[in-house]
């Protein structure tokens, strides 16, 4: 029984250093105007050991932004899009835009941006005389 708790414990580690997880990207090929691929129905995984990386090309046609997404190997990833480059004009037809990432499903939906004006809004009177309070007792 001792052997067989050592052997799992011990193909646990060995199989969990040497293969790493599965990286997983949201993946789409059509042309879906008004629409980023960003659903769980796009989800793929990617190849093991090859594909650890996502990519975004994002085109701007004269109907609209058409999204491409998929694995990628991340360095080939980022040659491709520095041949882009002179390409890349967001909000310009005919403008191509290609990012890569390393990340599990970086290849979707930006985050909300958080506007630093919002952030550093100045506390009504209320609260600071509260505050000037709390810091006199």
């Amino acid at each position: 029984m001792r052997l067989l708790v050592f052997y799992v414990a011990f193909c646990g580690c060995v199989f969990s250093s040497a293969w790493p997880l599965q990286m997983q990207c949201y993946h789409c090929e059509e042309n879906l105007l008004g629409n980023d691929c960003s659903a769980p129905q796009f989800i793929v995984n990617c190849t093991t050991n090859i594909q650890n990386g996502c990519q975004k090309e994002v085109i701007v046609g004269v109907n609209g932004v058409s999204y491409r997404k998929a694995c990628a190997s991340f360095t080939t990833c980022l040659v491709v899009s520095a041949g882009y480059q002179s390409f890349c004009s967001p909000g310009r037809v005919g403008s191509v835009c290609i990012s890569c990432c390393n990340t599990p499903l970086c290849n979707g939906p930006r985050p909300p941006r958080i506007s630093l004006a919002s952030a550093l809004r100045p506390l009504p009177p209320l609260l600071l005389l509260t505050g000037t309070l709390a810091t006199l007792l």
